[in-house]
């Protein structure tokens, strides 16, 4: 009897834990289930999440890209004010912007009483904005031919200007005009062809996509010093997205990789302007990141991929790579849990966060040793609270949770998650870089592949200083249009090519003829 007993006790226990594992299953698939639900129903941005009341407008680095505020648009400069203001447009126009003068004259100017003419005392001036849509033109370039009358000697005639595409019916300018509508404001080439069919002209896709790889060609040597400039910086942003490319072989659609090299001291005011670069590349393995930093040798800001971690190894030929960790991918993982369940632990994770991040607003944009002490007086004790607390709860885990998981990551990236606290040229995550992943990410849904690994090293190379022309306030198809001029005329050589990095760059001063022209 009393065998049967304890049989039966055991019997008890062991289903009681056969059915806290199945309900520990059962939660996990739940959780699952819901984060996918979040992906395709829920907000896309981490700036738009309302997770808890005090952190509704949290600052993750993803709501302005820039530490320091841009000149306002009417031309007067914004009083610095701890409030985040709207930007309205309340006032006079740009400045820089030309004016059309629009007069208006009475029906008449004599005096109704006297009969006498009016003198004028005033008046009054309103300013409405206005836009001329893009024209097409035909630039025809006439080269007069001339010989002597008395004698029978050679004719004399202006040489030929050169062109991007020698023989062929586009400008540079227009040619630069396809690549920033390409890859600044991600338009593919056939919803531009529907475009030019409108104003009459039926130019065929694959004619502007050799447009693309032509200007990909001419500025090639400009990226290598884009690239370069990059890896000279002691820290660089790093990370990684899938890019679709149509495999002819096999006539299937093959997984690529962009990595993404970003550089930005804004933060911190310091010497390295706003740049990135992306590479092409078919793996997304630690032998290739390996590669692309093979002479690199710095901190490098990445999330937790396990492909960065062997860059830190001591025997490394560079020397060991510093690698400093993503405080925003660990709280998202705490945020998308309590998304799920409401935990109220989970919730005093997210209030630490939320405790560093607003520090962090508070020193953006001050010097780095600034950054470091303010820190270390502000910061460190809530790391410190964050560790406690992430310590001594893992032992009251089951060890298959969700919330161990999360708790264990943390634990193996420890040391690269507090290396802020000893640096300020660091930032607390690598938002900077993921926001540079945004444009790949547009051009990849409205483009869906890289028709070739040609074309992928075409979009990298072209998104590379289109993007960081516009992170670093300029026009892109400005800044484009003048340098492939300047290429292709060959008035700026290859070991000129530094001054037409985007923050080095300054505009020609050109006559209308040579505009004209080219």
């Amino acid at each position: 009897m009393t065998n049967t007993l304890e049989n039966l006790a055991k019997a008890l226990e062991a289903m009681t834990h056969r059915v806290a594992e199945l309900e520990a299953e059962l939660e996990a698939k739940n959780r699952q289930l819901n984060t996918y639900k979040a992906m395709l129903f829920g907000s896309r941005t981490e700036k738009a999440r309302v997770v808890l009341d005090e952190q509704g407008c949290l600052d993750l680095g993803d709501l302005s890209s820039v530490a320091s505020t841009p000149l306002a648009a009417n031309d007067d400069s914004a009083p610095k004010t701890a409030k985040r203001k709207a930007r309205r447009n309340i006032g006079a126009l740009p400045k820089h912007l030309p004016r059309v003068i629009h007069l208006i004259e009475p029906a008449s100017t004599q005096c109704t009483c006297c009969q006498g003419v009016m003198h004028k005392i005033g008046e009054d001036i309103s300013e409405a904005l206005d836009i001329v849509p893009a024209i097409l033109r035909v630039i025809a370039t006439v080269r007069p031919k001339y010989a002597c009358q008395t004698c029978e000697g050679g004719v004399v005639q202006a040489p030929a200007p050169r062109r991007m595409i020698e023989g062929g019916m586009a400008t540079t300018s227009f040619i630069a005009w396809v690549v920033s509508q390409r890859f600044a404001w991600y338009l593919p080439v056939y919803r531009q062809a529907q475009m030019l069919s409108g104003h009459g002209l039926q130019i065929d896709r694959s004619t502007l996509s050799r447009m693309v790889k032509s200007a990909a060609w001419w500025l090639d040597g400009l990226f290598d010093r884009q690239l370069k400039f990059v890896h000279s910086q002691a820290r660089i942003y790093v990370d990684e997205t899938r890019m679709p490319v149509l495999d002819p072989g096999r006539g299937k659609v093959r997984i690529d990789q962009f990595w993404a090299h970003g550089i930005d001291d804004r933060p911190w005011n310091g010497p390295a302007p706003p740049g990135v670069c992306y590479i092409h590349a078919a793996s997304r393995s630690g032998l290739e990141i390996a590669e692309q930093l093979r002479s690199y040798d710095g901190v490098l800001q990445v999330d937790g991929y396990g492909a960065y971690k062997h860059l830190a190894n001591p025997g490394r030929g560079a020397g060991p790579i510093q690698l400093a960790f993503c405080l925003a991918h660990l709280r998202r993982r705490f945020v998308d849990l309590y998304k799920s369940t409401k935990s109220p632990l989970t919730e005093q994770f997210i209030k630490l966060f939320g405790e560093i991040y607003r520090i962090e607003a508070e020193i953006r944009g001050t010097s780095a040793e600034h950054r470091r002490r303010f820190r270390q007086e502000q910061s460190q004790p809530v790391m410190e609270k964050l560790k406690a607390l992430l310590d001594d709860t893992l032992p009251r885990l089951s060890a298959k949770s969700t919330l161990a998981e999360h708790i264990r990551y943390a634990h193996d990236h420890w040391h690269g998650l507090i290396l802020f606290l000893e640096d300020g040229r660091i930032e607390v995550d690598n938002n900077m870089i993921e926001r540079q992943m945004r444009p790949i990410a547009l051009g990849r849904r409205n483009s869906l592949f890289a028709g070739n690994e040609g074309g992928a090293r075409s979009w990298a190379v072209l998104a590379s200083l289109l993007q960081t022309a516009k992170l670093n306030g300029l026009d892109p198809f400005t800044w484009l249009n003048d340098v492939l001029i300047r290429i292709v005329s060959g008035e700026v050589k290859n070991n000129g090519l530094d001054q037409l990095l985007a923050w080095n760059w300054k505009p020609a001063v050109r006559s209308p003829q040579i505009d004209m022209a080219a």
